[in-house]
């Protein structure tokens, strides 16, 4: 789902993923007669700590010189960007309207908006999609999204004095759904949950049958664990960074984690898990008639060590780490324990640079 821009025509395009402690430059191409998507490029830079708090953009020059460096580390020579915002300033919502035609609706989504928007419509870009027939006659659902135009804005912003240029902004949980769906089975009875856990959000969105029926941002994130490891030693934030995550995938790690950072990291474990199995809980009770059967851990802080089996008991659901390169043709650019390592992060920006399909 775009927000007010417009995707011009096929070309490639950069997935471009801002985050709050990391920012991925992905593109994609298509190959084989199949037409199987390849990781051409990737390119992925760091941001200096509270760049970005909260969604607001603080240091806007160091985001623009983070983005050029993931584009130019990527050798990406494209300029169109579609780039996902998440937070507070994002509202996704599944509303039961009357049945209208997609015309009609252009014309009334701004009034039917304000009863459910805790924004001043005047102030958001909107944007819908009509799902299916509401179950009553002559009711139908539609996913009502509405973003923010100051935060719309600062994407632009960055993006355009980054020297690219902007042609989508979609949401964030949608893009992972997007990777999701390129790369996995799915059922038309079957309900999962994508949780995608960022550095200071979380993204979840609870699919049923492929279409979005649950989706909520929550600001408790991985930016936590590296909070309380800088307390407990008394180090920068990229020491306790670098300590969180222990060393990627296919990288030696020697170092001897003190006590008292495992014991920060598990209740830092215990808080975020709370927050999204709390979540899970009330999609579930208010839905009687579906239940998750899976749930597909993303974002750099799925892999910190001990959380996949510490989600999994805490809630009880059967539990994946998602990989966004699951069906892709390997590339023989990437080192494949590169590639292991570093996947589960890569949801939103191959699910953005899908976005020149078709």
């Amino acid at each position: 789902m775009k927000l007010s821009l417009p995707n011009f025509g096929s070309k490639s395009i950069i997935g471009l993923d801002i985050g709050s402690s990391t920012i991925k430059a992905v593109e994609l191409n298509r190959k084989g007669k199949n037409k199987e998507f390849e990781l051409t490029h990737l390119g992925i830079s760091s941001l200096p700590p509270e760049a970005i708090v909260q969604g607001a953009f603080l240091n806007s020059s160091a985001i623009v010189d983070s983005i050029r460096e993931a584009v130019e580390k990527a050798k990406i020579k494209t300029k169109r960007v579609a780039a996902a915002v998440s937070g507070h300033s994002v509202i996704v919502k599944k509303v039961n309207l009357p049945s209208m035609s997609q015309d009609e609706l252009d014309e009334q989504i701004r009034w039917e908006a304000e009863q459910y928007i805790p924004f001043d419509v005047n102030e958001v870009n909107l944007d819908f999609q009509i799902l299916e027939d509401g179950g009553n006659e002559g009711q139908m659902d539609v996913l009502l999204v509405a973003a923010k135009k100051d935060l719309i804005d600062d994407y632009v912003q960055v993006i355009t004095e980054a020297g690219l240029q902007p042609v989508v902004i979609d949401v964030a949980a949608f893009a992972v759904e997007n990777a999701y769906e390129s790369n996995y089975d799915t059922r038309p009875d079957q309900t999962v949950a994508l949780v995608n856990i960022g550095a200071q959000v979380v993204n979840i969105n609870v699919m049923q049958g492929g279409t979005p029926t649950f989706t909520r941002d929550i600001t408790t994130a991985g930016n936590q664990y590296t909070e309380e490891i800088q307390k407990a030693l008394s180090i920068s934030f990229d020491e306790a960074e670098r300590i969180k995550l222990g060393g990627r995938k296919g990288e030696e790690s020697q170092e001897v984690v003190p006590h008292e950072v495992e014991e920060a990291m598990q209740q830092v474990t215990e808080t975020v898990i709370g927050e999204i199995s709390r979540s899970l809980d009330f999609f579930a009770a208010t839905s009687a008639d579906s239940r998750i059967e899976k749930v597909y851990l993303s974002g750099g802080s799925a892999s910190v060590a001990g959380f996949l089996p510490a989600f999994r008991e805490r809630t009880g659901y059967e539990v994946e780490i998602f990989n966004p390169l699951n069906r892709m043709i390997p590339s023989s650019k990437f080192e494949p324990d590169y590639l292991d390592g570093i996947a589960p992060s890569l949801g939103v920006g191959v699910g953005l640079a899908m976005r020149q399909v078709d």
